[in-house]
């Protein structure tokens, strides 16, 4: 098959050292791979040297004369935001009038209509912009897309299209995303960077993630048994070495140094093993003995109270367990009803279409990330969270946590302002987990997430004793995470009984497929309280079980312990004995 790119030996340094390291590999006609790492592992730094935007520091980078390669990047440029959608698609071929009838029949292709394309950037959805992207792409007609985390930001509908479209393209393709279902229905091969490293396994994401931690499991047996005979070795060299000197004898000082080579030796061809993912996610959360924690009866949603009714809301309720996914296109009002709902129990409300356990503690993740002051230090920031667990409401407790999260003791008098998005992410998390809630918000919290960091927050929030609202469009978590499903759809607030049905509404919503069934009522409406009690007690025992039969390492001992304490509690309500 025609090689299209290939590198040799390549390196970039940054100021804080190598972010590759002798870098090779070959990319083919027809290859689709996904490209999968930690944040900041260098993913789109790897595109930007690939499509020439950026320097190595060393090694080579082959591109074939047939090879035709688009960077898609995640952006716009700033001065297309004035532009309307169609100019913006003509832009790249401005000056190539034979190709412009390929702007209207890429429209169509693109699925956009004549109103949408004469409206501008700016006011474009997240799903809007990547397809435009995409579109600007292959004006060129190219047989290599670069393609850097085109799923960002994208709703339900959107993404679906998107995969589409990938399914169907068939010119090579390298693909940057943190969404393992993307990755794994459209990539057959991945390149996984790692500890400045590449490894390319010639399986989709899923299991090519898989078969590396298998690896990573063997190099560490390996390892383990290289440094017990490095360590033996060493100290026999010491005492040949002071025996040699005590009763200088040349040749057991001679042996000694002979030992030592070898040391070196098996030192430098020693297994290497990961230094594996900076922080582990977790979140903590108590059960509240309640019926309800948050009820809406007849809410109207809208953007700001002056704004239009962007949906209105039945009667539904979130009880203690209910981890519920709220779904819906961009725009559609998800995070306004968040937003809502946050004001309201800030400001103590007393609202007949809005009510939550006055007993509840109720946290929010605000998907712009603004609810930690930007001139705290880190300590500082997560105050108004630990303040409310007496365990950690001391100083130490706090800088022990960060620590605990990948932030080490130097970086505590940094300032909020100066992180990342990624990082903030994680110092938010670890706000929550400290508070230690009974219920919460969580609006999109897996934007600024690697894909390890959206598989433990799906696990975290499974093994979540509180209840939980969450807005995403990431279809792993959703069904990893959840075990109710809301869908806003034609103005109104649906349930829908699982996250397939819920998603063929969303598709329907958008014009891509047909309804597949009638839509269900919420069924804790008809439950009596005994038959709620009975719900939960099953699902305790069920989440208990499936803990206790993880491995040691992997349990989760204070979820276990709240878990048990709530199955007794209900056990007593209900007359059960053991």
């Amino acid at each position: 098959m025609t090689t299209l790119i290939s590198t040799q030996a390549l390196q970039l340094e940054t100021h804080d050292g190598f972010l590759f390291n002798e870098l090779a590999f070959t990319l083919r006609q027809g290859d689709r791979i996904g490209l999968i790492g930690h944040n900041g592992c260098g993913k789109s730094t790897l595109l930007g040297l690939l499509s020439g935007t950026r320097e190595a520091t060393s090694g080579t980078i082959h591109v074939a004369r047939a090879c035709r390669l688009q960077h898609v990047e995640q952006h716009l440029p700033a001065e297309l935001a004035s532009l309307s959608l169609y100019d913006a698609l003509l832009a790249p071929v401005l000056e190539q009038p034979e190709l412009h009838w390929r702007v209207d029949s890429l429209l169509t292709e693109l699925g956009f209509d004549l109103e949408t394309a004469q409206v501008p950037v700016h006011s474009l959805s997240g799903g809007q912009h990547t397809r435009l992207l995409l579109g600007r792409a292959l004006l060129q007609e190219p047989n290599v897309l670069l393609l850097d985390e085109p799923s960002n930001h994208l709703d339900l509908p959107s993404l679906l299209w998107l995969e589409q479209f990938l399914l169907t393209w068939r010119g090579a393709f390298i693909l940057v995303s943190h969404d393992q279902r993307l990755l794994d229905n459209v990539a057959t091969r991945s390149w996984i960077l790692r500890d400045s490293r590449l490894y390319d396994v010639d399986l989709p994401c899923g299991p090519a993630l898989a078969a590396l931690a298998e690896a990573d499991v063997a190099a560490a047996a390996r390892h383990a048994t290289e440094q017990k005979e490095i360590d033996r070795l060493a100290v026999s060299s010491t005492r040949l070495a002071l025996w040699g000197k005590i009763y200088d004898n040349v040749g057991m000082a001679r042996k000694a140094k002979s030992m030592q080579r070898r040391i070196d030796k098996l030192q430098d061809e020693q297994s290497f093993v990961s230094d594996g993912a900076p922080w582990r996610l977790s979140l903590r959360g108590k059960a509240l003995a309640a019926d309800q924690l948050l009820a809406l009866d007849g809410l109207d949603v809208r953007a700001v109270p002056v704004s239009p009714l962007l949906f209105q809301v039945g009667q539904v309720w979130l009880k203690p367990g209910d981890r519920v996914a709220l779904l819906g296109a961009n725009g559609s009002g998800k995070s306004s009803l968040l937003r809502l709902c946050w004001q309201s129990i800030q400001a103590q409300e007393e609202r007949a279409d809005l009510r939550y356990h006055h007993a509840a503690n109720i946290g929010y993740y605000d998907q712009s990330l603004r609810q930690l002051a930007d001139a705290a230090d880190l300590s500082d920031a997560l105050y108004p969270f630990a303040v409310q667990n007496e365990v950690a409401r001391s100083q130490v407790a706090r800088k022990q946590a960060l620590i605990s999260a990948g932030f080490p003791y130097a970086r505590h008098g940094q300032t909020v302002a100066t992180l990342s998005g990624g990082e903030r992410a994680r110092l938010l998390f670890l706000g929550l987990s400290l508070a230690s809630y009974h219920l919460l918000l969580l609006d999109e919290p897996s934007n600024h997430l690697d894909m390890q960091g959206k598989a433990e927050l799906g696990q975290a929030l499974r093994g979540f004793a509180g209840g939980c609202l969450l807005v995403s469009h990431d279809r792993d978590l959703i069904e990893t995470a959840c075990n109710r499903f809301w869908v806003v759809a034609a103005g109104q607030l649906e349930e829908w009984p699982d996250a397939a049905s819920a998603y063929a509404r969303l598709s329907a919503e958008d014009g891509q497929a047909s309804l597949p069934a009638p839509r269900v009522e919420h069924a804790s409406a008809v439950l009596t309280d005994i038959d709620v009690q009975l719900e939960r007690l099953c699902e305790l025992e069920q989440l208990l079980a499936e803990d206790l039969a993880r491995k040691p390492r992997h349990q989760k001992p204070a979820s276990q312990q709240a878990w048990q304490a709530e199955l007794e509690r209900l056990n007593q309500a209900l007359g059960i004995t053991s």
